[in-house]
C-alpha cells in the first residue's frame, strides 16, 4: 500500500481560511521571497574571485563596477548559474508536488515516471556513442557538443513522457501509473548499464559527470531555451492549484465533483514531465530537490492547499537551490563539489525526519 500524501487539503470550493492561517501563509512567502533574493545575490558574488555585494547589486542594475572584470563575471558567469538554479530548483518542487498529490505518495518525486531515465538514455547514447543504424545520428549529436547533449536528454525525456501518456489511457488507477512509471524507468536505466558495458573508460566518465548534476553548465542561450519552457510549466500548475485539491481527496470523490479525473491527470503528468525534462536536460537529474522541498513547504505553511503551496514551492525550491549552489562551490576557492552530493545530504534527513514523524507516511511504508 503507498504512503499517502500529507493531510489533503480542503477542496477548492471551501470557504478561505481565518486571518492566523492566512497571516502565517503571507509570513512563509515573504520570508521565502526575501531569503531567495539574499542568496541570489550571495551566489553571484561568491566564488573563485569574490565580488562585493554592493558592486553585484550595481551590475545587475545596469550601472558600472570599479573593476570591468566584474562586469563579465557578473553577467557572463555567475548570473546565468544562479538563474538557473531558481527555475530549477522551482521546477522540481513544483513538479514533486504534483506528482505526491497525484498519486497520494509522499515519496513519489518528479523522477518516478521515469523521466530522468529517459533523459540519461538519450544522453547515454550520444555520450557514449552506440554506432550501428544509431551511429550517425548520435554521432552527429555529439558533434553539436553541449547543445547535443540537451538535444538528446529532451528526445529521451519525450519519449518516456509519450509513452507514460499513452499507457495511461489504458490504466484507470494512478497508483498502477506509478508502478508503469517506475517499470519504464528502470527498463531505461538497464539500456543506460548496457551502454556504459561497451563504452570507452574516457566516455563513460563523462557520463558519469554529467549524472551528477550541475548549476554552472548553462548559457544565456540556453536559459533562452529552458526558462519560457519551466516558465510553461510552473504556469500550468497555478493554473490547475483547483484541479489538484480536488485529487488531494481521491479520483473517486474528485469525479463526483464533477472533475474530469483524466484530463486532470494528462495535464499533472505533462507539466511534470515538462518541468522535469527541462531541468534534467539543461542540469542532469538533480537528486531530492522535487522528494524534499515539497514537505518541508507543507509543514511552514501548515497546508496543503495548492493556491498557497505551489507559489511558496516555487520560492522554496529556488531558495534551497540557491543554497545547494553556494555549498557546492565553497567561497575563495576552485574546488567544486558534485551538486547531487549537496542535495542529497541535505535532503536524505528531511525524508527519514519526515517518515519517521509522520505516522500515516510510515505505515504506508510499512504496510
Amino acid at each position: 500500500m503507498p504512503a499517502p500524501a500529507p493531510a489533503a487539503a480542503p477542496d477548492a470550493d471551501t470557504p478561505p481560511a481565518g486571518p492566523r492561517p492566512v497571516r502565517r501563509r503571507l509570513a512563509v512567502v515573504l520570508a521565502l521571497a526575501a531569503g531567495t533574493a539574499v542568496l541570489f545575490v550571495l551566489a553571484i558574488a561568491t566564488g573563485s574571485h569574490p565580488v562585493p555585494v554592493a558592486e553585484v547589486v550595481r551590475v545587475l542594475f545596469g550601472g558600472t563596477p570599479e573593476d570591468p572584470r566584474w562586469t563579465v563575471i557578473v553577467e557572463q558567469v555567475r548570473l546565468p548559474r544562479a538563474l538557473t538554479a531558481c527555475a530549477v530548483g522551482a521546477a522540481l518542487a513544483v513538479a514533486g508536488v504534483q506528482m505526491q498529490t497525484l498519486f497520494r505518495n509522499a515519496l513519489a518525486d518528479p523522477f518516478s515516471l521515469g523521466v530522468s531515465s529517459g533523459a540519461s538514455m538519450g544522453v547515454a547514447a550520444v555520450v557514449v556513442g552506440t554506432g550501428g543504424v544509431a551511429g550517425s545520428f548520435t554521432g552527429d549529436l555529439a558533434g553539436l557538443g553541449r547543445v547535443g547533449v540537451v538535444i538528446a536528454a529532451s528526445l529521451g525525456a519525450a519519449a518516456v513522457l509519450a509513452l507514460v501518456l499513452l499507457l495511461s489511457r489504458w490504466v484507470r488507477s494512478a497508483v498502477t501509473l506509478l508502478v508503469v512509471g517506475v517499470m519504464i524507468g528502470s527498463a531505461a536505466t538497464a539500456v543506460v548499464g548496457v551502454m556504459l558495458v561497451y563504452a570507452r573508460p574516457e566516455r563513460a566518465q563523462q557520463f558519469v559527470m554529467w549524472g551528477l548534476g550541475s548549476f554552472g553548465a548553462t548559457t544565456w542561450p540556453d536559459l533562452h531555451v529552458m526558462l519560457p519552457v519551466i516558465g510553461a510549466g510552473l504556469l500550468t500548475a497555478l493554473l490547475t492549484a483547483k484541479r489538484l485539491n480536488a485529487l488531494l481527496l481521491g479520483e473517486d470523490y474528485a469525479r463526483t465533483m464533477g472533475l474530469n479525473v483524466r484530463r486532470s491527470r494528462d495535464l499533472a503528468l505533462f507539466g511534470t514531465a515538462l518541468l522535469a525534462g527541462a531541468a534534467t536536460a539543461f542540469c542532469g537529474p538533480v537528486a531530492f530537490l522535487g522528494l524534499a522541498v515539497p514537505h518541508l513547504t507543507r509543514v511552514a505553511l501548515g497546508t496543503s492547499d495548492h493556491r498557497a503551496l505551489v507559489p511558496a514551492s516555487m520560492l522554496a525550491g529556488a531558495f534551497l537551490a540557491l543554497a545547494c549552489a553556494l555549498l557546492s562551490q565553497p567561497p575563495g576557492t576552485d574546488a567544486v563539489l558534485p551538486l547531487n552530493a549537496v542535495t542529497s545530504l541535505f535532503g536524505a534527513p528531511v525524508v527519514i525526519a519526515f517518515l519517521i514523524r509522520s505516522r500515516r507516511g510510515v505505515q504506508g511504508v510499512a504496510s
